[in-house]
This record gives structure tokens, C-alpha cells and sequence, in this order.
């Protein structure tokens, strides 16, 4: 006998919100908060990103300013894509320039502040797989000196010709670790990593600023960014 479609079980629970949509809803409010505690705006780009680095940076201005990069969508949809939604008059205008690698800067820090911090800001670090080599490293033949006995297994898991000779490591021939321009291979980063070779420096470039009376994009920035309109 077939069941009566009356009889069926009603589920009244509410559905849980995903994480991610919770997530979302919260840097869309705190984008929101920001537009109306801060006196200025940013759009910046950025070069070998380092969290720790953007931790520091955040800990360093938590005083004046807040950093945020979040999904470009959710960034746009805050500020505002057209004059019609816009959480302020103008504002609108940062949201096509949130491309690629891009955040927001909320500040009241003066404008002379913001360019000379983001001119200057440079932090050194080691380049990671499929990085660009800004240089060429080769070993030469001959003692590994820096290198106990026991890394010699290691390092030849590297690539490198080495072998133990008297207990000293010794490469038994030149070997080229990277070549400039060329990507980095997994092995090769590993070995500038034990030579101390940093090749990685985490940069940030303003792209474009905004405030109540003003708006304005820097060339390099925008250059760095890709952008090709800037009107």
C-alpha cells in the first residue's frame, strides 16, 4: 500500500550558514565599519608575499590603519561598484582597480606617511619553488666546508656531485644551482636555503588613493598591477 504524502515528516530546523558565507558577511561588515572609521583608502599590490611579514606590518599600524585581503568580489561588493551602491561618495572607484594581488588599506595616517612606508617597505626573505632566479649560483669544485658529513646524503638528494672525502663534503665537480631568469626548481630552493642565498624580497606598491575630496593612482603601482586604465 503506498504512503500517504501527508503523513510525511517536516524538518523546522533552520539550515546552518556555511563557513565560508559566515566568513564572507563578516569582512563585508568590517570593510563597511572601516569605510566609516578611516579618513582614506588604498589599493595596493604587492610582490612575494610573506604572512609574517603582513602580521608585523598589520601589528605596526593597528593604531591608524587596517589591512585587509580578502576575496576581490567580496572587497568590491563592500566599497561599492558603481556610484548607485557605493558606501561613499567616490569610493566606488578602488573596486576595478582590485585585481590580481591586491588588498585595501583603510588609514588615517597623512598621505606623505602612507607613500614614504609603502616606498620603503622592503623585508628580504628565501625564494620559494617556482620562484624567478635573480641570479646565477654555481658551486665550484672542491670542499663543501660549511656542510657537516652528515648532510652529504642531503645534499646529494639535492642534485649536488658531492661526495665525503676524509670526512670533508667535496663537490666533485661545478654544479650550477640556478640560472637567472629560469624558474626554481624544489631542489634548488632548498639549496640556496642552506647557502644563506635569499632571493625573495616582499614588496608593496600603492596602487590608487581615495578620500572624501580626492582621487588619484600611482603609476607604478598600476603599472605593477597590470592595469591599463586608470581614469
Amino acid at each position: 500500500m503506498p504512503k500517504s504524502k501527508r503523513n510525511r515528516p517536516v524538518t523546522l530546523s533552520k539550515t546552518k550558514k556555511k563557513p565560508g558565507s559566515e566568513r564572507k558577511g563578516k569582512v563585508l561588515t568590517e570593510i563597511k565599519r572601516a569605510v566609516d572609521q578611516y579618513s582614506s583608502a588604498y589599493v595596493f599590490t604587492y610582490d612575494n608575499m610573506r604572512n609574517q611579514k603582513l602580521k608585523d606590518l598589520r601589528e605596526q599600524l593597528k593604531s591608524s590603519s587596517r589591512i585587509f585581503l580578502a576575496g576581490k568580489k567580496v572587497m568590491q561588493i563592500a566599497l561599492g561598484r558603481s556610484p548607485a551602491d557605493e558606501a561613499k561618495t567616490g569610493i566606488h572607484k578602488l573596486s576595478k582597480f582590485l585585481q590580481g594581488d591586491s588588498g585595501l588599506l583603510f588609514t588615517n595616517l597623512p598621505r606623505d606617511d602612507v607613500e614614504r612606508l609603502f616606498r620603503d617597505f622592503e623585508e628580504h626573505d628565501f625564494a620559494r619553488t617556482g620562484s624567478t632566479a635573480t641570479e646565477t649560483v654555481e658551486l665550484k669544485e672542491g670542499p663543501l666546508e660549511q656542510f657537516t658529513h652528515e648532510m652529504e646524503p642531503f645534499l646529494r638528494k639535492q642534485g649536488l656531485p658531492v661526495r665525503l672525502n676524509r670526512g670533508v663534503v667535496e663537490l666533485v665537480a661545478d654544479h650550477v644551482v640556478c640560472e637567472e631568469g629560469k624558474p626554481l626548481s624544489p631542489e634548488a630552493a632548498q639549496t640556496l636555503r642552506l647557502l644563506g642565498k635569499q632571493m625573495a624580497t616582499f614588496r608593496l606598491y600603492l596602487v590608487c588613493r581615495w578620500s572624501s575630496d580626492d582621487f588619484e593612482a600611482y603609476k607604478e603601482g598600476l603599472a605593477h598591477l597590470g592595469a591599463v586604465d586608470s581614469s
